[in-house]
This record gives C-alpha cells, structure tokens and sequence, in this order.
C-alpha cells in the first residue's frame, strides 16, 4: 500500500521537481490476428488494437485528475510486425503501418510501436519485407515507432542487417526531408532490446508477453537534481544515499499510477520502467543532474564515471520499490530532449564519441544525434556497429536513434517539436569505414555468452 506519508513527498515532489510519470504503455499481442490475407489482417490488427485500449487514454486521464501525478503519453506497443505478419502474402507492409496509425489515432494514443523485426541472428522473408517497407511506412504515418533488433549477446552481430539500416536511416531521412528528416526520431537500431520497454521509438511487446499488459514509465531528472543539491559538496556514499532513495520513491509512484491503471483496463501489470527521461524544459535535465555532481558541462572529464553512478543507483533504489521493475530503467541522454545536452553539443563540450564512452554505462545508447545529411550510409553503419559491440560485450541494451538532416550541416540547429525538442548538428568522424562494413555475415557471439 501507498501510505499518507509518500503521498504527501509525491505532492511535492510534483509541484516543485517536475516529476511525471512519462509513459503509460499497453502492450497488445497481435499473435492471434494472423492471417494469409494482408487485408484482413490489417483488419483484424486495428479491430484488435481498437478494443483492447479503448479506455486507455480515459483511464490515464482519471488516474493523473485523482492523484495529481501528471501522466504525459498514453502510448500503444504491439507484437513485431514482421512476426505477427510472417503468413501473410505481401511484398509490402506498409498498409499494416497504416492501419495501426489509425488505431492510434482512434484510441487516442501519442505513439504506437512494434512496426519492428528481430534480426540478431538472420532474417526472415518477413523480416525482408518490413525492412523494405520502413521509410514508406514511417513517412506516411504520424504515430507509428518501428525498431530493428540487429545484435545480441547470446547471437553475435548481424552485420548484413547493420550494413542495410544505414542505407534505410537515409532513405527516411529523405523521405521526410520537408520536415526536418523526422521519421529518423521515430526509427531505433536495438542490440539486446527488452520485450517490455514502454518508451518509444523501441516499445514493442515480446512473443514472451501476455496477452495484453500494462508497461509504466516513471521519470524524475528533477526530482534526483533537488536530492543532490541537498547533497551538494557531500562525498560519494552520501550522494549515492541520496539518489538510491530517491529512485525509491519515484518509483513507488509508478508503482501505484500501474496497479492502478491495470486493475481499470482489466489488463496485467507488466513492470516499472524507472528511467530517467528527461524533457527539454529547464530542471527536468539528465545534464543538470550530472552538473550538481560537479562537472562544468556534460563531456568533461568525469562524465562517464558521472552517469555510471547516477545509474546504478537509479536501478538499485528502484528495484527496491517495486517487484516487476523492467523495461530499460536506469538514465536516457538523448541529446535533442534535454536542453542542458542540447547546450554541451552546441558549445563542442559533448561529442559523438563521448557520448559512445556514456552508453557503456547509461541505460540506452546514441539517442536523437543530428548528424550532417550528407553523412555516407557505411558511416552511419559503422556508428551502429560500434553501439551493437558495446552492448554485445557489455551484455546490455544498447541503441542507435540519429538523425541524417537532410540539408543541414554541422553548426545548424534542428527544431523537431514537442518532446522531441531541437538539436545542434553535429559533426562525424570524417574517416571511411567503407570496407569495413561492405564485409557483411555476422559477427559471433563472445565468449561469455555460453553460460549453459
């Protein structure tokens, strides 16, 4: 139970942290809409979708207007495409992408995710077939997330499929070159990707999963920057205290928003994803926080040391809060969604590389990075390449989400809206990597992934 005292920290924590609760994700199996006929499984997806989150948005709303917690998305992720679509006959799935927009749409949500492929270890005629069908899919709709799982730790690295998202990253980011190249920020590159992450653009629901299952994203940068200036000038212990128990309580928050929406929906609660998903507003900054711990700028030296505490610390407070913590949980820094990112980039303090040292040790990976448009697609292959090592070796999810600009050039500012903010363009390593990645096959696992 929620008692009377954290209901009052909550209280606070709201009106002066900015803490929300970011994601209220429902995870929908599409295994059961199966059909040889791409028509009628369309159909059946967007009935299907339809009626298992009709109320999803209503009750989001209820919960946020009863308790006070600010519930930001409403959000929809689905069995992958190329799974769920495996016996239809098409040569396109675009229309599937279509039809999930318009149950989006219908029921309300923000995003809906899953337009996806597992592709660790090989890919299927299926696989084939959404991979082709991403950058029409992801021009010609508003809501729809699509993902590709390309590494893992127990399969190695497809590298046939590394080599081919770089060439697809660019067709999209023409595609939707009127539009500052948005469909890039609705497309992710995965290694080891979680089959219960509520937040976008990699949520999809796992053929592990039930049925239907209620995902809740908590997020609270603001919230651990006040914790730590009450720490401010403490030694290591104290600082990691203060974020552990502050992880604590803001996922007892995500605790309650989850059981409570499940027992509305009538859908199972799946887990708590406690991450730290900041937004572009001022004090609701990953960087902030890495500033209280006492760098100038996220970048300086120190910074990866920084966010491999902030994280494990998130993660060893949350965990102690809630029995189904999953998802991602730990620390985001995506560079276009805080604006204290966004400033460390502009001034040439955080750069691409550095930002690859900090996803060895934060929750994700590279996450919404504007790059030149004209940056070749084996460079942007390589960049994923070196995401999927780290996460392969690391034995953790790892994540590419960049942005080839179409027209801009190093120096330029990309407005992309809303929480998605604006990023300055940032410059790639000039050096080709062209025949390294024209290699192709797949790279095998290593060694520590034969633990049976």
């Amino acid at each position: 139970m929620i008692s009377h005292r954290e209901v009052l920290e909550t209280n606070q924590m709201i009106s002066e942290a900015n803490l929300d609760v970011r994601t209220i994700t429902m995870g929908i199996s599409l295994l059961d809409c199966a059909d040889g006929d791409i028509k009628r499984f369309n159909e059946k997806i967007y009935d299907k979708i339809t009626a298992t989150a009709r109320d999803l948005v209503r009750v989001g709303e209820d919960i946020s207007k009863q308790y006070g917690v600010p519930i930001v998305n409403k959000r929809i992720s689905v069995t992958p495409i190329a799974v769920a679509a495996a016996g239809c006959r098409a040569d396109s799935y675009v229309s599937c992408a279509e039809a999930m927009d318009r149950a989006a749409k219908e029921t309300g949500v923000n995003f809906i995710g899953g337009f996806s492929a597992l592709m660790q270890k090989g890919r299927t005629e299926s696989d084939k077939v959404l991979v082709r069908s991403i950058p029409a899919a992801l021009a010609a709709t508003d809501r729809v997330c699509s993902s590709i799982n390309a590494a893992s730790s127990r399969s190695g690295i497809n590298m046939n499929a590394v080599r081919k998202m770089g060439h697809i990253i660019k067709e999209m980011a023409y595609l939707t070159r009127e539009s500052n190249s948005i469909a890039c920020a609705k497309f992710v590159v995965f290694c080891n990707a979680v089959e219960d992450n509520p937040f976008m653009a990699g949520a999809f629901h796992g053929v592990g999963e039930r049925d239907a299952a209620i995902n809740v994203g908590v997020s609270g940068p603001g919230v651990v920057k006040r914790a730590l200036e009450e720490a401010r000038g403490a030694d290591f212990e104290t600082l990691c205290e203060a974020i552990k128990k502050t992880a604590f309580k803001i996922t007892r928050v995500g605790q309650l928003v989850a059981q409570e929406a499940s027992q509305r929906l009538g859908v199972a609660f799946g887990s708590i994803d406690l991450s730290l998903a900041p937004t572009p507003a001022v004090n609701d900054s990953v960087a902030e926080i890495l500033q209280e711990m006492g760098l100038e700028h996220p970048g300086a030296p120190g910074t990866t040391a920084a966010i491999a505490i902030l994280n494990d610390n998130v993660k060893k407070g949350g965990i102690m809060a809630s029995s189904y913590v999953g998802g991602l949980s730990g620390a985001f820094i995506p560079v276009s969604e805080d604006h204290g990112m966004i400033e460390a980039a502009r001034i040439g303090a955080l750069t691409l590389e550095k930002l690859e040292a900090m996803t060895c040790v934060c929750s994700v990976g590279l996450d919404m990075i504007a790059i030149p448009g004209d940056t070749p697609a084996e460079t942007i292959s390589g960049v994923i390449a070196d995401e999927m090592a780290i996460g392969m070796i690391n034995q953790k999810t790892t994540a590419v989400r960049i942005i080839p600009v179409f027209g801009k050039n190093v120096g330029d500012m990309v407005e992309f809206g809303g929480l998605l903010g604006s990023a300055p363009v940032m410059p790639v390593n000039p050096y080709s990597c062209v025949d390294f990645i024209r290699r192709g096959g797949r790279v095998p696992a290593p060694i520590h992934s034969f633990k049976n």
